[in-house]
């Protein structure tokens, strides 16, 4: 089985078409949605759905993701976020993997809705890094044994860049996979703060990662 962790924080205009796109999925998974502090409806849309574990903890994709682990059941860990839709079959794929096989974790291909060019660029250059590092980016909707990740002690309780710094501890233990298929992400965010800014922030943050230098508050909603 699949637990399926959704991280939270006002997500009302996307999250129904995601569960929708979720729940639409054949096979075995469970839903934990877990909420850092929403204030607008999305309690109450994650409230009207028995489907959905909710729960609650501080705010923080990091701590998120943790808190909804150690709830988990599932054998596998798919951290999915609220804006990002799964491809079809994606559960089956995943709970397919034969326990004999080396996989231990995996995230899919990327890809934005719309037809912005820019945007188009940012997922090929998303998809050609992960092809040559193998660390993929929380939008890439990053599958994880349970064990492994329990091992490892979850992600790291940073505010940015969890799951890039999560990707390289893993690497240390396994060469995730790639699904060949997409994730679509909901391309609001970046349009609304302005692609090339957003593309910016985006960059900045990575080359502060690389250099070793702290991360501009104000760069963070780049990555929210």
């Amino acid at each position: 089985m699949i637990s399926v962790i959704i991280p939270t924080l006002n997500e009302e205009k996307a999250l129904p078409e995601t569960l929708d796109h979720l729940f639409a999925q054949k096979g075995d998974f469970e839903v934990i949605l877990v909420d850092g502090g929403s204030t607008d409806k999305t309690l109450n849309i994650a409230a009207a759905d028995k489907r959905i574990s909710l729960i609650h903890s501080d705010s923080g994709r990091a701590r998120q993701m943790n808190a909804g682990a150690a709830k988990a059941q599932g054998e596998w860990l798919l951290f999915l976020h609220a804006d990002t839709h799964l491809p079809a079959n994606a559960i089956n794929k995943i709970n397919n993997i034969e326990d004999s096989s080396p996989i231990l974790a995996g995230g899919f291909r990327h890809k934005f809705s719309g037809n912005n060019r820019g945007l188009k660029l940012v997922s090929w250059l998303h998809n050609f890094r992960c092809n040559i590092t193998r660390v993929f980016y929380g939008d890439q909707a990053l599958f994880v044994k349970r064990h492994l990740f329990a091992y490892i002690d979850g992600f790291p309780d940073e505010p940015v860049l969890e799951d890039v710094l999560f990707g390289e501890i893993l690497l240390k233990y396994t060469t995730p996979v790639i699904i060949p298929d997409h994730v679509i992400t909901d391309s609001r965010k970046f349009e609304q703060s302005g692609i090339l800014l957003s593309m910016f922030r985006v960059i900045a943050i990575l080359v502060c990662h690389e250099l070793g230098l702290s991360v501009p508050r104000k760069f963070f909603a780049a990555i929210r």
